[in-house]
């Protein structure tokens, strides 16, 4: 029998995957998440900037990254080059600095389509999610035919809530973009 509270559990992992994704688009303001996930080559192991340094936010308008090897200071600033996020992290021998400059028109409106494409790919998943319930529901045949139905209802809804909280976590995200 399909449980629905795992069905709601998918789809909330997805929205939390979405908010992650969506912490890493850059808005007006400096971020620690903005270079938290970035791998660095750390004793052989890719291992994410947040794990091996203390990131803080500097006037609301610098990241200070402060590792806690001081050996690793150029591994990080290499890792940040590479990632090709715009910013350009200024190396001060124990710690970097990145001044993260207001974006340009031109780039929130670039940002502001990445957001749609990542709320896109997320309402794909839970669409997904709710096929595969369904398809679920409909071959279990010790199931009467009312409860399947009610079932399907079910999904249905929580497929509409989900979707629903992309598009308003796609909204909030924009509306930071778009705000100067």
């Amino acid at each position: 029998m399909l449980e629905l509270d795992l069905i709601k559990e998918k789809m909330n992992s997805t929205i939390s995957n979405l908010e992650t994704n969506l912490s890493q688009i850059r808005t007006s303001g400096a971020n620690p998440n903005l270079v938290a996930n970035i791998e660095v080559d750390y004793y052989g192991m890719s291992t994410p900037i947040n794990q091996i340094s203390s990131i803080s936010v500097v006037e609301g308008k610098q990241l200070l990254i402060k590792p806690y090897e001081m050996n690793i200071v150029k591994d990080i600033e290499k890792a940040i080059f590479a990632a090709n996020i715009g910013l350009t992290p200024q190396n001060e021998g124990t710690q970097l600095r990145i001044v993260v400059p207001p974006l340009t028109e031109e780039r929130r409106k670039e940002y502001t389509v990445k957001v749609q494409k990542f709320a896109e790919e997320a309402k794909v998943v839970v669409r997904n999610i709710r096929r595969d319930a369904n398809d679920t529901i409909k071959k279990d045949k010790t199931i009467p035919e009312d409860t399947q139905n009610d079932l399907l209802n079910d999904v249905q809804k929580t497929t509409d809530e989900a979707v629903k909280r992309i598009d308003e976590i796609a909204a909030i995200k924009n509306k930071e973009l778009m705000t100067i």
